[in-house]
């Protein structure tokens, strides 16, 4: 049932909004649908086409009707003047012109006019026509004329006869005319009326076959899925063939069955951040206590715990900070960059510290850049990028079957600036990413290169990066191994700054 709109909700008119809902289409009848529509457009242009031939052939009927007319009249005056010079009786001439339908007989020939044959001759004549050569819109013109305003007329009609230079002339009346025209657009009518429903037909149950099932299908389909997306049994399975149709609920099952998978994904998405966010309160409390019993190492007097302790307390903090915005990811975005110039040698060593990679492992971790070299940006965002690129290169090159003897383990962070922009670049001489991976780079629960992974670390870092305004991309190697480039660029500076600056070092 439609809902009446009481308010200014511009949705509350919709009519039959739950039956969509539902997989329900309204009923449209066999005429109300696609089908019904093209059933009577069918029609209408077929009768408009009719319209459109019916004015030149009406206009041709008439002509043959009078050039009968003239016809019959010419082989009568024919007759009469090989009588000559017998004058022919009042009641044959009479038998003649009601034979003919006409009320006067003129023979023209060598230049002069005859009259065969006459009987009440009316006074005067309302419309002359010439039969010897009639272009074809006088000719409609003509019998649109007739048709309209004729019926009552007295008209003269004359022309050769046949190929000869003899000439024949009648007056007759235009009511015996006018009636074989209305009989004859009746018959036109009623034929056109019949040749259109009959192609309509016709067109009806082809195009209902061959165009409106399929495409009731389709839209059978889509209602199905819409009401349980998740139901494997709705989605569309389509024929095999080659037409746009066929194409289409190809595409159709394509995309509900990848709206499956992004659902089921979304799903599990959910069930993660409920179980993350139970993780991450207890999580907090749990580092909060270890940041306070860290606090208390500052005191302590031992060298290696005086070493290790400021690192220590870099790595609760951080890790306090990252609980406290763990559930940001499904909220938002990350917070915005809270940017200053970062000396990227300092950071490095942090990112090396933190992957405390085993001295045993022969694994090299090697910084090419100079000492002063500094990034604007967020400094706990970008550790996180290049911490979480520097963690897949190890994972890479530790993962069981990799680094046989001799082989080269090396992971390598370079940087250059060039202009106002910082490249970053993060190579690997590990096994490489594969195609799956490469495929689906960047994109959560899908890019891993590693089983059991979750491709999370490139999408962070891919987050993070364009939050600065840069890029970040794998880049192509001719060697083995990954290889992520980094650009960043520095922030732009307002005038007025650069005013006060400069006023400032003055």
């Amino acid at each position: 049932m439609p809902v009446r709109n009481q308010g200014n909700d511009p949705s509350a008119d919709i009519p039959a909004a739950g039956e969509a809902a539902k997989g329900r289409c309204p009923s449209v009848g066999m005429f109300g649908g696609l089908s019904g529509k093209l059933l009577w457009l069918t029609v209408f242009f077929i009768m408009l086409a009719e319209i459109l031939i019916f004015f030149p052939s009406v206009a041709s009927m008439r002509m043959r009707w009078l050039q009968d007319r003239l016809n019959t009249a010419a082989a009568a005056a024919i007759v009469i003047d090989g009588l000559q010079p017998i004058e022919l009786p009042r009641a044959l001439q009479k038998e003649t012109l009601e034979a003919t339908g006409t009320k006067a007989i003129v023979l023209r020939k060598e230049g002069t006019s005859r009259l065969l044959a006459t009987t009440d001759m009316p006074a005067s004549v309302d419309e002359s026509y010439d039969l010897t050569d009639v272009p074809p819109l006088t000719a409609i013109r003509d019998a649109l004329d007739t048709l309209i305003f004729g019926g009552s007329r007295i008209i003269r009609v004359y022309g050769p006869v046949g190929e000869t230079k003899v000439g024949v002339e009648v007056v007759m009346k235009d009511r015996p005319l006018r009636t074989a025209m209305f009989a004859y657009s009746r018959n036109v009518l009623l034929l056109s009326v019949l040749i259109s429903l009959f192609t309509a037909t016709l067109i009806f149950f082809a195009i209902n076959r061959l165009l409106i099932g399929p495409i009731r299908r389709l839209t059978g389909s889509m209602q199905q899925f819409s009401s349980d997306p998740e139901n494997p049994a709705h989605i569309y399975i389509g024929d095999g063939g080659r037409d746009e149709l066929a194409v289409a609920g190809r595409n159709l099952t394509s995309m509900q069955m990848e709206l499956q998978k992004t659902l089921k994904q979304q799903k599990n998405l959910a069930a993660l951040g409920l179980a993350v966010s139970k993780i991450n309160h207890d999580m907090r409390n749990i580092l909060a206590s270890a940041q306070l019993m860290s606090d208390r190492l500052v005191d302590v007097d031992d060298p290696m715990v005086k070493s290790f302790a400021p690192k220590l307390l870099r790595t609760i903090d951080r890790a306090v900070g990252y609980t406290t915005e763990v559930l940001s990811y499904g909220k938002a975005s990350e917070s915005a960059p809270r940017r200053r110039h970062v000396q990227l040698l300092e950071l490095t060593q942090d990112v090396k510290d933190m992957l405390a990679i085993d001295p045993q492992s022969g694994i090299e971790f090697i910084e090419q850049f100079a000492a002063d070299l500094e990034v604007d940006a967020d400094a706990e965002q970008l550790f996180r990028v290049i911490h979480n690129l520097s963690r897949n290169a190890l994972q890479a090159l530790t993962a069981p079957g990799e680094g046989g003897p001799g082989a080269v383990r090396r992971i390598t962070v370079s940087a250059q600036r060039v202009g106002s922009v910082v490249s970053i670049t993060v190579d690997d001489t590990g096994p490489g990413m594969p195609l799956k991976a490469r495929q689906n780079l960047f994109a959560a629960f899908r890019g891993s290169a590693r089983s059991g992974g979750t491709g999370l670390g490139l999408t962070i870092a891919r987050e993070l990066v364009l939050a600065h305004g840069g890029t970040i991309a794998l880049v192509e190697k001719s060697t083995v191994g990954t290889q992520f480039r980094i650009e960043i660029p520095d922030r732009p500076v307002s005038l007025d700054d650069y005013r006060n600056r400069t006023h400032s070092e003055k």
